[in-house]
């Protein structure tokens, strides 16, 4: 196996189980006798050591600033061949990470729909899987896990009993430089096939899961990410002990996820916004499906921005407002610009809020730490010059746990904001 040596010293972040091996904490690369490139191929498995020559653990590597994301350390030596090895590890990982999910009250008869695998926060860098009642959905985040994916299929369907099919679907998480030739789409198992009517109907999108006791339609195949934003789930709860008696506006609705939490909390009306049409057809099947002949939802197709310009213009007011936008800064130099929209779009819903009334607010950009997400709420909230008080702070689900070791994890922030 290729070995990386790190500098001097640049031990100490693995010594302390952080995952990821920088590409300038490497001394050099001892390649095994069958390489003939000067580096090893990305997604392949490497040893990491330390400059004195402690194996500190395997991982895959990479091309980039993240060279090697660690999948074992020190105490958990590579034994038999890398295969083998790979393919115990990942059903021990899968294994633990069901076990906690059972656990966790997840896996109920109102409540089909969770988060498996979460990268780092359950030891598998690289890797998201997502259930929807019979069928996961795998996502690679990495090349190493790309080249994993049939035993990672094999371990999902072996460890969770439910689950009787994989889709895979990593055409837009994969590294856009990897140069990757297999596949990127497509079911990895598929016993689908032996029910003719539930197949037709997930090839068209059709496939309900259930949230909380609540049906969405989960189009894995066409849809964002996975099909759907598990990450949002308590906080969807959280809405519906919120809407009662309330006008709600909900921004970014996608597949309207906090609309129907509001309409089953007896909202007085609920208006679901999306630049997208799709994904405004999906709110109006959701909401067809759950409350049939609905008079108090209406879905609007709208650039967030201009909808709400509109309607403080026609001196519309809401009591209740949700913004979940779409990541503003994917990486750290959109950090800036993605602050001074997070302000723009917090103080324009403000305006718009009742005395009264409530607003949650969200990032899921990684790259907006929570103290910097405050600070442009805080200043959206100054220039309007209403006074504001914070009732809860927000973040990620327990399926989407963070790795102690590993505070990158943490991605979801929110607030909810009671505005005078």
């Amino acid at each position: 196996m290729t070995t990386i040596i790190l500098k001097p010293r640049k031990e100490e972040s693995v010594l302390r189980f952080h995952p990821w091996v920088f590409s300038g904490a490497i001394a050099r690369i001892v390649l095994d006798a069958t390489h003939r490139a000067a580096e090893p191929e990305e997604g392949e498995l490497v040893c990491v050591q330390s400059a004195d020559g402690r194996v500190l653990g395997a991982g895959h590597w990479q091309v980039g600033s993240i060279a090697v994301r660690l999948l074992a350390f020190g105490d958990e030596r590579i034994s038999g061949s890398e295969d083998e090895w790979i393919s115990a590890l990942l059903r021990k990982r899968i294994a633990a990470a069901y076990r906690m999910r059972q656990r966790l009250g997840l896996l109920r008869e109102d409540n089909n729909t969770y988060r498996l695998i979460h990268g780092e926060g359950d030891m598998l860098p690289g890797l998201v899987v997502d259930v929807y009642g019979n069928t996961a959905v795998v996502q690679a985040h990495s090349v190493g896990m790309h080249r994993c994916r049939k035993a990672i299929a094999e371990a999902i369907v072996e460890e969770v009993k439910e689950v009787d099919a994989v889709y895979y679907k990593s055409d837009d998480t994969l590294p856009f430089k990897a140069e990757i030739s297999e596949p990127k789409v497509g079911y990895l198992v598929e016993r689908l096939k032996l029910n003719v009517e539930r197949s037709s109907k997930v090839e068209s999108g059709e496939f309900w899961s259930v949230e909380n006791g609540l049906s969405f339609r989960i189009d894995w195949l066409r849809g964002q990410k996975t099909g759907f934003f598990i990450d949002q789930r308590e906080n969807r709860a959280l809405v519906e002990r919120y809407a009662a008696g309330k006008d709600v506006l909900n921004m970014f609705c996608y597949t309207g996820g906090f609309s129907l939490y509001a309409l089953r909390g007896r909202a007085k009306s609920v208006h679901s916004v999306d630049v997208s049409q799709k994904a405004i057809d999906l709110v109006n099947a959701n909401v067809e499906r759950n409350f049939p002949n609905c008079p108090n939802h209406k879905a609007v197709t709208a650039d967030a921005f201009d909808y709400l310009s509109e309607q403080r213009a026609q001196g519309h007011q809401y009591d209740l407002i949700i913004l979940d936008p779409p990541a503003f800064a994917k990486h750290r130099d959109a950090v800036k610009n993605a602050l001074r929209g997070y302000q723009r779009i917090n103080a324009k819903a403000i305006e718009m809020i009742r005395p009264g009334g409530i607003l949650f607010t969200f990032s899921c950009s990684q790259a907006v730490d929570k103290e910097a997400f405050r600070l442009a709420v805080f200043s959206a909230a100054a220039q309007t010059g209403r006074k504001v008080r914070i009732l809860h702070q927000l973040h990620q689900p327990q399926d989407h746990p963070i790795n102690i070791y590993h505070p990158e994890g943490e991605y979801l922030k929110g607030l909810v904001l009671y505005v005078e």
